[in-house]
């Protein structure tokens, strides 16, 4: 069904990466299986997805690892280094002094601090894995678990290619 949106969001012009579309029937399946299939079980928040998630989290990360190049930025290596500094300081500075207070100094707040430091510092996967790291430690979150990778999923993989191909298209 990805496949067919896809083509057609090609026929009307709008040029998006093959996952969007996938991403978006995918979450709209997700959303209308217990209407669609009442008797099928529930799968959320058991064990087994649980188990899962994790699994296909770790072989994301490790593919991601692994296809990196880094010997193509030797040559810059100490401006690389600087830079990633910095913005480990300001993604700091901005988590802890600003994120944390504006969500409310609690525990949900702390565990989305956490999670949006992930994401600043990589994508929508590192948000989880700081966010499950926090929660297997200090207990669970599940209103951070809603907001932060919706949300961070919306920008970055749907809403960013639409803006990328409005400024390309300028």
């Amino acid at each position: 069904m990805g496949y067919g949106v896809h083509q057609i969001t090609l026929e009307t012009g709008i040029r998006l990466p093959l996952f969007i579309p996938c991403l978006i029937i995918g979450i709209l399946m997700a959303n209308q299986q217990p209407a669609l299939f009442p008797k099928l079980p529930e799968v959320r928040g058991t064990p087994v997805l649980a188990l899962i998630s994790e699994f296909s989290l770790s072989v994301f990360q490790a593919i991601s690892l692994m296809s990196m190049r880094l010997w193509t930025l030797a040559g810059l290596a100490g401006p690389l280094f600087l830079v990633m500094e910095l913005l480990v300081v300001l993604t700091l500075v901005f988590c802890v002094f600003i994120l944390f207070i504006a969500m409310g100094r609690n525990y949900t707040a702390a565990v989305l601090a956490a999670g949006f430091g992930g994401f600043a510092l990589g994508a929508t996967p590192t948000t989880v894995a700081n966010m499950t790291a926090v929660t297997k430690r200090f207990g669970p979150s599940p209103l951070s678990f809603v907001i932060l990778p919706l949300v961070s999923a919306f920008f970055v993989d749907l809403a960013n290619p639409l803006i990328i191909q409005f400024f390309v298209g300028l």
